[in-house]
Protein backbone atom coordinates (compact mmCIF):
# COMPACT_ATOMS: atom_id res chain seq x y z
CA UNK A 1 0.00 0.00 0.00
CA UNK A 2 0.88 3.64 -0.10
CA UNK A 3 3.06 5.10 2.62
CA UNK A 4 2.31 8.00 4.94
CA UNK A 5 4.85 9.81 7.09
CA UNK A 6 4.50 13.17 8.73
CA UNK A 7 7.23 15.78 8.48
CA UNK A 8 10.30 14.75 10.44
CA UNK A 9 9.16 11.19 11.16
CA UNK A 10 11.86 9.88 8.86
CA UNK A 11 14.35 10.20 11.72
CA UNK A 12 12.10 9.32 14.70
CA UNK A 13 12.15 12.70 16.46
CA UNK A 14 11.55 12.94 20.19
CA UNK A 15 9.00 15.69 19.68
CA UNK A 16 6.10 15.48 17.28
CA UNK A 17 6.03 18.06 14.50
CA UNK A 18 4.19 21.24 15.45
CA UNK A 19 3.32 23.85 12.83
CA UNK A 20 4.52 26.79 14.95
CA UNK A 21 8.03 25.49 15.61
CA UNK A 22 10.86 24.17 13.49
CA UNK A 23 11.82 20.53 13.30
CA UNK A 24 14.40 19.29 15.81
CA UNK A 25 17.16 18.87 13.25
CA UNK A 26 19.72 18.42 16.03
CA UNK A 27 18.17 14.96 16.67
CA UNK A 28 20.19 13.78 13.67
CA UNK A 29 23.38 14.31 15.68
CA UNK A 30 22.39 11.24 17.71
CA UNK A 31 23.26 7.84 16.18
CA UNK A 32 19.84 6.30 16.86
CA UNK A 33 18.06 9.06 14.92
CA UNK A 34 20.60 9.03 12.08
CA UNK A 35 20.15 5.24 11.87
CA UNK A 36 16.39 5.55 11.47
CA UNK A 37 16.91 8.18 8.77
CA UNK A 38 19.26 5.81 6.90
CA UNK A 39 16.70 2.99 7.23
CA UNK A 40 13.89 5.13 5.79
CA UNK A 41 16.16 6.35 2.98
CA UNK A 42 17.14 2.78 2.09
CA UNK A 43 13.53 1.58 2.26
CA UNK A 44 12.48 4.37 -0.11
CA UNK A 45 15.22 3.31 -2.54
CA UNK A 46 14.14 -0.33 -2.25
CA UNK A 47 10.53 0.67 -2.89
CA UNK A 48 11.52 2.46 -6.10
CA UNK A 49 13.87 -0.31 -7.25
CA UNK A 50 11.58 -3.33 -6.67
CA UNK A 51 8.30 -3.18 -8.63
CA UNK A 52 6.79 -5.98 -6.50
CA UNK A 53 6.50 -3.53 -3.60
CA UNK A 54 4.11 -1.23 -5.45
CA UNK A 55 3.13 -2.27 -8.97
CA UNK A 56 0.14 -4.39 -7.94
CA UNK A 57 -1.05 -2.47 -4.89
CA UNK A 58 -4.68 -2.65 -5.96
CA UNK A 59 -4.75 -6.25 -7.16
CA UNK A 60 -5.27 -9.23 -4.88
CA UNK A 61 -2.47 -11.09 -6.71
CA UNK A 62 0.03 -8.48 -5.52
CA UNK A 63 -0.13 -9.50 -1.84
CA UNK A 64 -0.22 -12.83 -0.04
CA UNK A 65 -0.06 -13.56 3.67
CA UNK A 66 2.52 -16.21 4.50
CA UNK A 67 2.41 -16.03 8.30
CA UNK A 68 -0.52 -14.15 9.80
CA UNK A 69 -1.35 -16.18 12.88
CA UNK A 70 1.86 -16.87 14.81
CA UNK A 71 0.67 -15.22 18.01
CA UNK A 72 3.08 -17.22 20.19
CA UNK A 73 6.19 -15.84 18.49
CA UNK A 74 4.70 -12.52 17.32
CA UNK A 75 5.93 -12.97 13.76
CA UNK A 76 4.21 -12.07 10.51
CA UNK A 77 5.41 -12.63 6.96
CA UNK A 78 3.98 -11.77 3.58
CA UNK A 79 4.79 -11.96 -0.11
CA UNK A 80 4.62 -9.05 -2.56
CA UNK A 81 4.27 -10.16 -6.16
CA UNK A 82 5.01 -7.76 -9.00
CA UNK A 83 3.84 -10.11 -11.74
CA UNK A 84 5.66 -11.41 -14.82
CA UNK A 85 9.19 -10.11 -15.18
CA UNK A 86 9.42 -8.86 -11.58
CA UNK A 87 10.92 -10.82 -8.73
CA UNK A 88 8.74 -11.40 -5.67
CA UNK A 89 9.64 -9.87 -2.30
CA UNK A 90 9.21 -11.75 0.99
CA UNK A 91 8.93 -9.59 4.11
CA UNK A 92 9.23 -11.10 7.60
CA UNK A 93 8.77 -9.12 10.83
CA UNK A 94 9.55 -10.08 14.41
CA UNK A 95 7.59 -7.98 16.92
CA UNK A 96 9.42 -9.20 20.02
CA UNK A 97 12.78 -8.36 21.62
CA UNK A 98 13.68 -12.08 21.29
CA UNK A 99 15.56 -13.26 18.17
CA UNK A 100 13.73 -16.01 16.29
CA UNK A 101 16.25 -18.53 14.99
CA UNK A 102 15.51 -21.25 12.45
CA UNK A 103 12.19 -19.66 11.56
CA UNK A 104 10.77 -21.28 8.42
CA UNK A 105 8.94 -19.17 5.85
CA UNK A 106 7.51 -20.32 2.51
CA UNK A 107 8.94 -18.90 -0.72
CA UNK A 108 7.93 -19.29 -4.38
CA UNK A 109 11.01 -21.22 -5.54
CA UNK A 110 14.03 -23.14 -4.25
CA UNK A 111 16.78 -20.68 -5.14
CA UNK A 112 19.14 -18.41 -3.21
CA UNK A 113 17.46 -15.35 -1.68
CA UNK A 114 19.25 -12.09 -1.02
CA UNK A 115 18.52 -10.23 2.19
CA UNK A 116 17.74 -6.87 0.59
CA UNK A 117 17.13 -5.02 3.85
CA UNK A 118 17.39 -5.77 7.55
CA UNK A 119 16.26 -3.13 10.04
CA UNK A 120 18.57 -4.66 12.68
CA UNK A 121 21.71 -3.95 10.63
CA UNK A 122 24.42 -2.00 12.42
CA UNK A 123 24.16 0.96 10.02
CA UNK A 124 20.61 1.51 11.27
CA UNK A 125 21.61 1.26 14.93
CA UNK A 126 20.77 -2.43 15.31
CA UNK A 127 22.69 -5.38 16.68
CA UNK A 128 23.75 -6.71 13.27
CA UNK A 129 21.90 -10.01 13.66
CA UNK A 130 20.60 -11.43 10.40
CA UNK A 131 21.19 -13.93 7.65
CA UNK A 132 24.65 -12.89 6.40
CA UNK A 133 23.11 -11.26 3.34
CA UNK A 134 21.53 -14.38 1.83
CA UNK A 135 19.72 -17.64 2.48
CA UNK A 136 19.32 -20.78 0.41
CA UNK A 137 15.76 -21.97 -0.13
CA UNK A 138 15.06 -25.69 -0.06
CA UNK A 139 12.31 -27.58 -1.90
CA UNK A 140 10.43 -28.03 1.38
CA UNK A 141 6.88 -26.67 1.10
CA UNK A 142 5.66 -24.17 3.68
CA UNK A 143 2.75 -21.74 3.89
CA UNK A 144 1.24 -23.05 0.66
CA UNK A 145 4.38 -22.43 -1.39
CA UNK A 146 6.67 -25.08 -2.93
CA UNK A 147 9.88 -24.05 -1.14
CA UNK A 148 11.02 -22.45 2.10
CA UNK A 149 13.86 -20.61 3.77
CA UNK A 150 15.05 -20.94 7.34
CA UNK A 151 15.67 -17.48 8.74
CA UNK A 152 17.20 -15.75 11.68
CA UNK A 153 14.69 -13.03 12.53
CA UNK A 154 16.40 -10.30 14.55
CA UNK A 155 14.59 -8.79 17.53
CA UNK A 156 12.06 -6.04 16.79
CA UNK A 157 13.04 -6.12 13.14
CA UNK A 158 11.92 -6.44 9.55
CA UNK A 159 13.79 -8.24 6.79
CA UNK A 160 13.17 -8.12 3.04
CA UNK A 161 14.19 -11.03 0.80
CA UNK A 162 14.17 -11.57 -2.97
CA UNK A 163 15.48 -14.28 -5.29
CA UNK A 164 18.98 -13.46 -6.44
CA UNK A 165 19.16 -12.59 -10.16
Amino acid sequence: GKKLMFMGNEWAPWNEWYHETSLDWHDLDRPEHAGVQRWVTDLNRLYRREPALSSRDFESEGFRWLVADDHDQSVIAFLRNGGPGHRPIVVALNFTPVPRRAYRVGVPEAVRYAELANSDAREYGGSGLGNAGRVEALPEPAHGLPASVTLTLPPLAAIYLAPEP
